[in-house]
């Protein structure tokens, strides 16, 4: 050691030395300085925090390709393997996926459905009924200075499908991110500074207790790099429940439009125009009306409505306020879908052929607020390693869940709820006996009334009157009686659906989950078409018994809504005895109902599906 080294030597340790003197601790060399102990409640808030991380990232899914590369993240929601991730990670998979869980097993997935435009998706994980579940939170109590954490599978890092955890705040809530050059809209979303980045996609945001409050999938990076500079969002988890009955459907499900074009004005939301084959135009929103209200959120800009209106899926019914001449009037409106059928799935596969949106083609920077997308990097080590799966077929596990049709993510699923609904509504509650040829008396708050219908004509005797349709040709030009919408034709095919059962009656699927009525709970809707017309049926969630049906015998014509209660046994049958029956903002006829008479049992029933 030379001298100027030895001297540097001793220039530090007398600074020691001095440290150790100012300090009041022993300044011997080599001396080691006391630590002091921790508070309790520090220890104790360490232990709690260490714990909510371990239960929530029992439920992390790590998700990979057929080939066990690209992918993103995933929650799991349901014991059964249902998992909650972006619509951006399952695209390029197709309908197979790998799945890894932090004992390291790998599992089968299979897709469900598919939110494009909220980049949502719903697989299932296959191979157990007892998977870890993350406890969901309601995410409108999430506020600002909140702790949160995220967890995911960022790079693909997580080659033994532990995740990643980075933790932070809430930063935001409610923030809107319109589509950039994507179908991708993210509104109403909870923005945080919890590191996000490529992988991260499709994964958890977790509050301080380790409760699911969304999923995780856009973030904000610098030009022409991919590391996250600390602003990420994650779609609101109380968004994606009025999503889910939807999304296990198997279809491709659509966002709301309200059928106006609004803008702000004078510090509020002014429309500027309204689709007058909407339903908010029957409802009576015009033009230069001010949104004050939607959804019981008060609404000062067309950007705040936007935020509002991205939350509900289409058909959804809430309420909307409007300030017109000084006063405020309150409308119960059905959302519109955003798109049409065709235009989503041809916008989606447009969707599919564009480059990714961090590699632009024209030599631009990509947008500074994006969805991740996912790396491609080399696959996991070869003791993790997924499987590969050949292009040509699908693994066995997830083809006996999967079957192809246009409209749906995988129609197979959606088979299975109209199974379940049908069997539980219908058959289980001895439906598929009553036939087609009834005799129903009681009385209105007017005076009596005799209902009596067959296959080929239907009668209806009021206080008021006597209306009459014959059910041999154009249903179209039988909607009687007047202003009801067609509660005649609705009975109908009510009656010919319950007496033929779903396969013979024609075209039939499990639409979701939508609110029974205008302030209704959500009820599980089967959607059965005929004649050109649509008819509804809704099922509670609690017991699946039918609350109501709904006849759209038009698109741009209010629907015959007709509400059951007062449910009663009657010859092994559960039946309603009270209808109430709506068109648009009237009520039609309250129908107490003394007699349900049979007239022809039908000699069928199953009624099910093959």
């Amino acid at each position: 050691m030379n001298g100027r080294c030895l001297a540097h030597r001793r220039s530090i340790r007398a600074a020691c030395l001095v440290v150790g003197a100012l300090a009041g601790k022993d300044a011997a060399w080599g001396a080691a300085p006391a630590v002091e102990t921790p508070a309790a409640e520090v220890l104790a808030a360490e232990q709690a925090r260490v714990a909510a991380i371990a239960k929530a990232s029992a439920a992390t899914v790590a998700v990979f390709d057929a080939e066990g590369q690209g992918g993103g993240s995933a929650v799991l929601i349901s014991a059964d393997g249902f998992a909650l991730t972006n619509f951006h990670v399952t695209a390029p998979c197709g309908p197979a996926m790998l799945c890894g869980l932090p004992d390291g097993r790998l599992y089968d997935a299979v897709l469900v459905g598919v939110d494009p435009v909220g980049d949502v998706a719903l697989i299932q994980l296959l191979g157990r009924d007892d998977f870890p579940v993350a406890e969901a939170a309601d995410s409108d109590a999430v506020r600002v200075g909140d702790w949160c954490f995220a967890a995911g599978n960022p790079f693909l890092l997580a080659d033994d499908f532990r995740p990643t955890i980075t933790y932070g705040i809430v930063s935001g809530v409610h923030r809107y991110q319109y589509p950039a050059k994507t179908l991708l809209e993210y509104a109403d979303c909870i923005q945080t500074d919890a590191a996000i980045n490529p992988g991260n996609s499709g994964g958890p945001l977790f509050d301080a207790d380790g409760r699911l409050i969304g999923v995780n999938g856009r973030g904000s990076f610098e030009k022409r790099g991919r590391v996250n500079v600390g602003v990420g969002y994650a779609i609101s988890i109380n968004q994606i429940k009025r999503f889910l009955g939807h999304l296990k459907s198997g279809r491709i499900v659509d966002h709301a439009s309200l059928g106006a074009i609004v803008s702000t004005q004078s510090g509020g939301a002014v429309v500027d125009e309204v689709a007058e084959d909407s339903d908010a135009y029957r409802r009576g929103l015009r033009y230069d009306d001010q949104i004050v209200e939607f959804g019981g959120r008060r609404i000062a800009t067309a950007n705040a409505l936007k935020n509002a209106l991205g939350v509900y899926p289409a058909g959804w019914r809430t309420s909307l306020g409007v300030l017109r001449e000084g006063q405020t009037r309150r409308l119960d409106v059905r959302l519109a879908p955003l798109h049409g059928e065709s235009e989503l799935i041809e916008l989606i596969q447009e969707q599919a052929e564009q480059p990714p949106s961090d590699a632009p083609d024209d030599g631009k920077p990509a947008p500074s607020e994006q969805p991740p997308g996912e790396p491609s990097p080399p696959r996991p080590r070869a003791r993790q390693a997924p499987a590969p799966v050949a292009t040509e077929s699908l693994p066995e596990p997830v083809a006996a869940r999967y079957q192809p049709r246009r409209g749906y993510a995988n129609y197979w699923f959606n088979l299975q709820a109209q199974e379940r609904t049908w069997q539980q509504g219908v058959v289980g509650r001895g439906w598929t006996t009553l036939g087609s040829a009834w005799k129903v008396a009681g009385t209105t708050p007017q005076g009596p009334f005799v209902l009596t219908t067959d296959a080929r004509q239907a009668e209806l005797a009021l206080p008021a009157g006597v209306a009459s349709a014959i059910l041999t040709g154009d249903l179209s030009d039988q909607l009687s009686p007047p202003r009801s919408g067609g509660l005649l034709v609705a009975v109908h095919l009510w009656q010919r659906l319950l007496a033929k059962g779903p396969r013979q009656f024609g075209e039939v699927y499990y639409l979701g989950q939508l609110p029974a009525g205008p302030e209704g709970p959500a009820a599980d809707c089967l959607v059965a078409l005929a004649s050109g017309m649509e008819l509804r049926l809704y099922f509670s969630i609690d017991d699946c018994r039918c609350v109501g049906i709904e006849l759209f015998a038009a698109d741009d014509a209010d629907p015959c809504e007709l509400w059951f209660d007062d449910f009663r046994e009657q010859e092994g049958r559960l039946l309603p005895f009270r209808w109430t029956v709506r068109h648009g903002d009237a009520l039609f006829a309250e129908l107490s109902l003394d007699a349900w008479q049979v007239l022809a049992p039908s000699v069928d029933a199953s009624g099910g599906l093959p």
